[in-house]
């Protein structure tokens, strides 16, 4: 079976490493061409264009920043989309709104082509260490052929039921995570205010029962001011506004997701996009 990957951002890119490495042939293609450059001495073969990368490709793996983006490189409104995808199992990596997910859906399967929403949980380390947590949609034969292709990325695979079901499961845990990392934002800008030794702070946290690889990543970011990107704000912010707005159409309360999502937004508009999640802080600060 030929793979291809598309999308090799801060998540894509250690994703596409890791399936190289399992021993998986694979053509990439990215739209910065330059991004190919490390897989390419891993082994992979770079595909010249889109349609080249479909064409050589029995599954086709996007790892796109967003919905505009995904339409974009499919082609879909374009006469090119019906070609691209014919016959060929698209694969959707990304986090996007669910009801856009259930309408690609819909246009594949009338082009011929089967689908599969495959959202991850996790940053660039657990992508860098193929321990990501994979949310699976789509018809049982498609998971079936897609599921083993993504055992080298993910630590566990969950089947989701029908589609949108995936990557409304990861808006789900996309709500615990937002609320995580900017209460442990607030906490240490507030210990930081009183006078609480921070480090020292930082060492019971992890040493408690609260504790979890996430809280551990984030703190030790908070502590030293160091906020180089896992899962960058501008991403966050994104997100979070999709977390609320599918509790908002369940007619669920969500008063911390509505704090948090106008914080990461925030957290934009003062030009801190860049940073990682827990750069959040800097909002806080500087509203001190």
């Amino acid at each position: 079976m030929n793979i291809g990957f598309a999308g090799l951002g801060t998540m894509g890119l250690p994703m596409a490493a890791n399936l190289l490495r399992a021993g998986r042939p694979l053509h990439v293609w990215n739209r910065t061409a330059g991004r190919c450059a490390p897989l390419l001495e891993l082994g992979a073969a770079r595909a010249g264009s889109i349609d080249a990368l479909c064409r050589e490709c029995d599954v086709v793996m996007f790892m796109l920043f967003d919905e505009a983006a995904l339409d974009a490189v499919l082609g879909r409104h374009a006469p090119a989309f019906g070609s691209r995808v014919r016959g060929r199992t698209i694969v959707h990596l990304g986090t996007t709104a669910p009801v856009y997910s259930a309408a690609l859906a819909r246009d594949l399967r009338a082009c011929g082509a089967r689908y599969v929403e495959a959202p991850v949980s996790g940053s660039r380390v657990q992508a860098e260490r193929g321990e990501l947590v994979g949310m699976l949609s789509g018809d049982d034969d498609a998971l079936d052929a897609v599921q083993p292709l993504l055992a080298p990325l993910c630590r566990r695979l969950f089947r989701c039921g029908a589609v949108p079901g995936a990557l409304r499961m990861k808006l789900a845990v996309n709500h615990y995570l937002i609320a995580i990392v900017a209460a442990l934002a607030e906490t240490v800008h507030a210990g930081r205010a009183a006078g609480v030794d921070v480090a020292l702070l930082r060492e019971v946290l992890d040493a408690g029962p609260m504790a979890s690889e996430v809280s551990r990543i984030k703190l030790d970011k908070l502590v030293h001011d160091e906020f180089s990107p896992q899962a960058a704000v501008r991403d966050v912010a994104t997100i979070a506004e999709r977390v609320l707005a599918q509790a908002d159409d369940a007619g669920a309360q969500a008063p911390l997701m509505r704090a948090c999502a106008s914080l990461y937004r925030r957290a934009c508009d003062e030009g801190l996009g860049g940073l990682d999640m827990a750069g959040v802080i800097r909002v806080l600060a500087g509203s001190s």
